[in-house]
């Protein structure tokens, strides 16, 4: 049935409460795409949804009929496109929860992943020796969320942590230097591990693969990487697809150190 003219003017409370819950859902989910290749799409799709309002609104059925029918059918599609982002956005909101994840990992019995100021130590002047000999690097801290699957697509390691065993790894003739390298609780779990590219568009042409695995991997879990550079030796701290450059090695331990706190007090 058409909508009339006063039915437009007519807004109560409810339908502008309404209004403002689907302008805020509209603008997290254009932050969350902005900058990936999938917001084209996207507004393709919002442009679908507007034309089909605007028939049903003014009673032109078969248009009405026809877009409902693009949209019905292309909704499979949609899933199959977004795939990527659907994962990221619930796997972040799962992140924020953190009165729950600690109650799932009581459950589970998950081991804390936290890393002593020792071992911080080690990694902080493995970087700084690296950084000065310009030998790149790729170092993940996983935090809540489990890199299992990352972690197996590498070599495990399962040793302790010191400066000269990072270094001996990431060697540019050692056959575990090509990838990253998986530290926890207190431990360098795995090296040689295959981390997930990014897919946003609006990062510097200054970053280079390295730089883009670690913004991934910061996008799809909680983990916090560091990465030195192989062209530049300049050091990066990333989370949650943030590149903080890295003036300083007693910077660099801070920024591991809070981290590790983050990873500590979600846990409790």
């Amino acid at each position: 049935m058409p909508l009339t003219s006063s039915s437009f003017l007519h807004l109560g409370f409810v339908e502008i409460l309404d209004i403002l819950f689907v302008a805020i859902i509209l603008y997290w989910v254009f932050r969350w795409f902005r900058g990936t290749s999938a917001i084209n799409i996207l507004i393709a799709i919002i442009i679908l949804l507007l034309i089909r309002i605007v028939a049903v609104a003014t009673g032109m059925e078969l248009l009405s009929t026809l877009m409902g029918t693009v949209l019905d059918v292309g909704a499979i599609a949609i899933v199959v496109i977004f795939q990527p982002e659907i994962r990221r956005f619930l796997n972040r909101m799962g992140s924020r929860t953190e009165a729950g994840k600690s109650f799932l990992n009581k459950i589970l019995r998950r081991s804390e992943q936290s890393i002593g100021t020792l071992s911080i130590t080690e990694i902080g002047e493995a970087c700084k020796e690296m950084s000065a000999q310009k030998v790149g690097a790729l170092i993940v801290f996983p935090n809540n969320d489990s890199l299992e699957e990352i972690i197996e697509s590498g070599d495990r390691v399962d040793a302790i942590i010191s400066k000269r065993l990072i270094l001996n790894i990431f060697f540019k003739n050692s056959p575990l230097h090509d990838g990253a390298m998986i530290i926890s609780s207190d431990r360098i779990v795995a090296a040689r591990c295959t981390l997930p590219i990014t897919d946003r568009s609006d990062i510097p042409a200054n970053l280079g693969l390295r730089h883009k695995a670690a913004i991934g991997i910061s996008e799809k879990t909680d983990a916090s990487v560091v990465v030195v550079s192989e062209e530049t030796g300049n050091i990066s701290f990333i989370r949650e697809g943030i590149v903080t450059p890295v003036t300083s090695i007693n910077r660099l331990k801070l920024y591991i150190g809070n981290s590790n706190e983050h990873t500590q007090q979600a846990g409790k």
